[in-house]
C-alpha cells in the first residue's frame, strides 16, 4: 500500500509528524490535513497525492510558494522522493518514508493476439524500408503509405506542437481508419505518459476514454510497437476500464521515438464493429511513428525554449519591480488577471502567448525612472507623474534593441491608453489601441486600485469592480470590462487563496455560491480574434 509521512523541521513545529495513504493538504484553513497557522502559509498552500507515477505535489496558488529541493513548485504536479525537502511559506518538512506500489505491467497476452513490430532503434529510413517492400504486391496500401509520410515528414517545420500532434493524428485516423486515436508524451517532470492530443475523424464519440493506458504504457518501457488484434482474446485486456468503456476492439500502439531518446506512444483503435488491425496496419503505424518523432521533439524543443523565455522574461519584470517597494507581486497579479481575461473571449493561443510574455514586461521601461520618484511614499507632483508616464517610452526604447521582443511593444506602450483617447503616450482611443494592451490596462487598473499604498490603503475589491463598471466605455473598453465583471468570482477566489488585505471579510462561503452559480460570459467574435 502507498504510504508517505512528512516530518516537519522548521522550530515551531519540528517532531511534528503526517502521515497519509492517499493525500495530504497544506494550508491554514481548518479540515486540512496540514493545518500549519503560520501567516506565511495560504489558507489553501499545496496538496500531496498519489497517482499511478507515485507521490506527487502541487501549489494551489499559494501567495509565498510552494519549493520541493529548493526549486519552486507550480501548478503542475512534481515528484517526491524519499529524504525530499518540502517548504510552503516559511514551513520546511522532510519526507521521511516515501512508499509506493510496485509497478504493474499488463499480463502478456497469447502471442497469436500481440504482435511486436519494432524496437525503439529503428530509423525513419528503416521503417520505411519495410514498408516499401510490399508495394509490389499492395499499390494501394503503398501509394497510400508514401502519400501519408511525405505530408508528415514536411510537418517538422511546424512551429505549434498541439498543431503538429493534431495534424499527425487527423492523417492517421484516415489513413488506418481508425475509431479514434490519441498520442501520448513522456513528461520528464512528471515521470509518466500524458495525453496530449485527440482525434476521432469525423465521428462523434459518447465516450471520454481516449486510450489504452496499459498497453500505452507497456508499449513505451520495451520500446516495442505493438498489435493486440483482438481484445476479446485477451483475458487480461478484457479486464482494463479504458478499453471496456472506449469500446475498444483491435488496437495499435507505436513508440514514438528519435536516436536520442523515445518520446511517446502513438495510439489506434477499432469498434468492434470495425475488422481488426492487420500486420500492414502495424507497419505503417509504425513507420508514421518512426517519421514524424523528429518533428515531435524539434517541436518539443522550442516548446521549452519558450517556456525557458517566459521565465526569464518574467525574472527580469520582477527584478525591476523590487526597485520599487510599494508594487510587490503586481507582475504576477495583472498577468493573472490578463490571462483569465484571455481565456474568457477565447483569445486565439498565438496571441495569449503575445499577452503571457507580453504582459510581465508591461512596466519594463521603469529601470529607467529616477528612484526618487519611483520609491517616492507620497502621491507623486504633476511634475514627477510626467517624467513617471514616460516609462511607455522607455520601454518601448528597450524592446526596440532586441528584435525577439518587438511584438511586445504595443503591451509596453499602450498600456496606458484609454478607450476615449485621454490616455498616454499616443492618446489612441477606442480599437486604434491593440486588443492586448487594452486587456492589460484592465487588469494593471484593477490591481493597482486593490493594492496598498503608503499613502492610502487598497480599495476593497468589490468597490474596484464597481470603478471598472463606472468606466467602461470611457477609461476601458466596454467589452473587455463587461467580461472583466463576469469575472469577478474567479477572480475574488483567486484574491482570496492570495490572502489579499482586500478579501479579509469575504467569507469561503460567499466565493464558493459565486462559483457555484457562474454568470455565462458572452463572447464577441471580433474581439477574440482583433
Amino acid at each position: 500500500m502507498p504510504r508517505i509521512r512528512l516530518k516537519a523541521v522548521s522550530p515551531q513545529w519540528e517532531g511534528q509528524y503526517w502521515e497519509s495513504t492517499t493525500s495530504l493538504r497544506i494550508g491554514r484553513l481548518e479540515g486540512q490535513e496540514i493545518v500549519i497557522n503560520d501567516p506565511s502559509v495560504s489558507r489553501r498552500h499545496a496538496e500531496i497525492h498519489y497517482t499511478n507515477q507515485g507521490w506527487v505535489v502541487r501549489d494551489l496558488g499559494s501567495t509565498n510558494g510552494t519549493y520541493l529541493n529548493g526549486v519552486r513548485v507550480g501548478m503542475v504536479e512534481r515528484r517526491i522522493r524519499p529524504r525530499d525537502l518540502l517548504q510552503c511559506g516559511n514551513v520546511l518538512f522532510l519526507a521521511v518514508v516515501v512508499e509506493e506500489e510496485a509497478p504493474k505491467f499488463p499480463v502478456e497476452t497469447p502471442s497469436k493476439n500481440l504482435l511486436v513490430e519494432s524496437s525503439a532503434q529503428h530509423s525513419w529510413e528503416q521503417a520505411l524500408q519495410v514498408m516499401a517492400g510490399s508495394l509490389g504486391e499492395k499499390p494501394q496500401a503503398g501509394d497510400r503509405l508514401l502519400v501519408l509520410l511525405r505530408a508528415s515528414y514536411h510537418l517538422t517545420h511546424t512551429e505549434s506542437l498541439d498543431q503538429l500532434l493534431q495534424a499527425i493524428l487527423e492523417d492517421a485516423v484516415h489513413a488506418l481508419q481508425a475509431q479514434r486515436a490519441a498520442i501520448v508524451l513522456w513528461d520528464d517532470k512528471e515521470a509518466r505518459l500524458n495525453i496530449r492530443a485527440v482525434s476521432t475523424g469525423e465521428r462523434e464519440l459518447a465516450t471520454r476514454t481516449w486510450y489504452s493506458s496499459s498497453l500505452a504504457q507497456r508499449c513505451f518501457q520495451q520500446g516495442e510497437s505493438l498489435l493486440c488484434r483482438d481484445v476479446r482474446v485477451a483475458p487480461d485486456l478484457q479486464a482494463s476500464s479504458s478499453i471496456m468503456e472506449g469500446a475498444m476492439s483491435s488496437i495499435i500502439c507505436a513508440v514514438l521515438r528519435s536516436p536520442r531518446k523515445k518520446l511517446g506512444v502513438l495510439h489506434l483503435d477499432r469498434h468492434f464493429t470495425q475488422p481488426p488491425f492487420s500486420e500492414d496496419d502495424l507497419r505503417l503505424a509504425d513507420a508514421l511513428a518512426a517519421s514524424v518523432s523528429a518533428s515531435i521533439e524539434c517541436a518539443q524543443l522550442l516548446e521549452k525554449q519558450r517556456e525557458m523565455f517566459v521565465q526569464t522574461v518574467t525574472a527580469l519584470a520582477q527584478a525591476v519591480e523590487m526597485r520599487d517597494p510599494y508594487t510587490g507581486g503586481h507582475t504576477l497579479r495583472v498577468t493573472e488577471y490578463a490571462l483569465m481575461l484571455a481565456d474568457a473571449i477565447q483569445l486565439p493561443a498565438e496571441k495569449r502567448r503575445i499577452l503571457e510574455i507580453g504582459t510581465p514586461l508591461h512596466d519594463i521601461g521603469k529601470i529607467g525612472i529616477d528612484d526618487r520618484i519611483l520609491r517616492k511614499a507620497g502621491p507623486l507632483t504633476p511634475e514627477e507623474f510626467e517624467i513617471m508616464k514616460s516609462h511607455t517610452i522607455k520601454g518601448t526604447a528597450i524592446l526596440e534593441t532586441l528584435p525577439d521582443l518587438r511584438p511586445y511593444i504595443p503591451i509596453v506602450r499602450h498600456h496606458h491608453e484609454r478607450w476615449d483617447g485621454k490616455g498616454y503616450p499616443d492618446g489612441l482611443k477606442g480599437e486604434e489601441i491593440d486588443l492586448l494592451p487594452r486587456m492589460v490596462a484592465l487588469a494593471d487598473a484593477f490591481d493597482a486600485m486593490t493594492s496598498n499604498r503608503p499613502y492610502r490603503p487598497g480599495m476593497p475589491a468589490d468597490l474596484a469592480f464597481q470603478q471598472i463598471r463606472k468606466h467602461a466605455g470611457t477609461q476601458f473598453d466596454p467589452h473587455l470590462a463587461e467580461v472583466f465583471l463576469q469575472l469577478r468570482p474567479q477572480i475574488l477566489e483567486r484574491m482570496w487563496l492570495r490572502n489579499d488585505a482586500q478579501m479579509d471579510t469575504l467569507l469561503p462561503a460567499d466565493i464558493q455560491a459565486a462559483l457555484e452559480h457562474p454568470t455565462t460570459i458572452q463572447v464577441q467574435s471580433e474581439a477574440a480574434g482583433a
